[in-house]
């Protein structure tokens, strides 16, 4: 738990003994696949940060379909934006595989932001780093295909959730089909065609809820 923790934005900043103080007001939990953190809409009053497994961040559009924000793994944070600005919150967060998570009150953390602004600088990085994720995302959706938008999908999970085998890398991102046509923004059907496409070209093996990406050079072209 500690090696998660001092990965996380949130503890960047501390020094040991701050770090440890914080630990002591942290909660955490187990929770099962498909467990609901919070729903869009409710109070926001608490940040997660995962200490192992997968969360999605959805949201549902008026017609009740469901779009798929990101995918965060250990060590990644959410709920964070409430601090900053009260309010319902903005998405869904839901469990992927079965996860443990740390969450911290706003109450508990309010006042190690005025005495560390660092810490708070840490937390305005994180948040940077996500809205910067959502205008490329938002810019993909405009500017490139589905495939180039699959191919760039599971080369940024690579990047988070890859492993090094002797055929290529790993990745286990436990997410069904449709999950993953929400990630890319497109339907169900046209996801697996592009993946049956990258598969007969050699690029890429699927296996499950897992795939093995062979040929991450001719991906990464094809994702540009």
């Amino acid at each position: 738990m500690e090696g998660v923790l001092a990965s996380a934005p949130l503890f960047a900043a501390l020094d040991p003994d701050s770090a440890s103080t914080l630990e002591k007001v942290l909660t955490s939990r187990t929770v099962s696949r498909g467990h609901v953190v919070f729903k869009e809409g409710d109070p926001g009053d608490r940040l997660f940060i995962v200490l192992e497994g997968k969360v999605k961040i959805t949201r549902a559009s008026a017609d009740g379909r469901e779009n798929l924000i990101a995918l965060l793994g250990t060590g990644e944070m959410f709920g964070e934006l409430s601090l900053f600005d009260p309010g319902p919150r903005t998405a869904s967060v839901s469990a992927v595989t079965d996860s443990t998570l740390a969450s911290l009150d706003h109450d508990d953390l309010r006042p190690l932001l005025l005495e560390r602004p660092g810490v708070g600088v840490e937390l305005l990085r994180a948040l940077a780093q996500r809205l910067r994720r959502t205008n490329d995302a938002m810019a993909d959706l405009v500017f490139t295909d589905v495939p180039g938008r699959v191919a760039k999908a599971l080369l940024d999970l690579a990047a988070k959730f890859g492993v090094a085998e002797a055929e290529g890398t790993r990745v286990r991102h436990d997410l069904t089909q449709e999950e993953l046509a929400q990630l890319v923004g497109a339907s169900r059907e046209t996801v697996n065609k592009a993946l049956s496409e990258f598969a007969h070209r050699g690029w890429l093996r699927i296996e499950g809820r897992s795939v093995l990406l062979i040929d991450t050079e001719r991906l990464t072209r094809r994702a540009r």
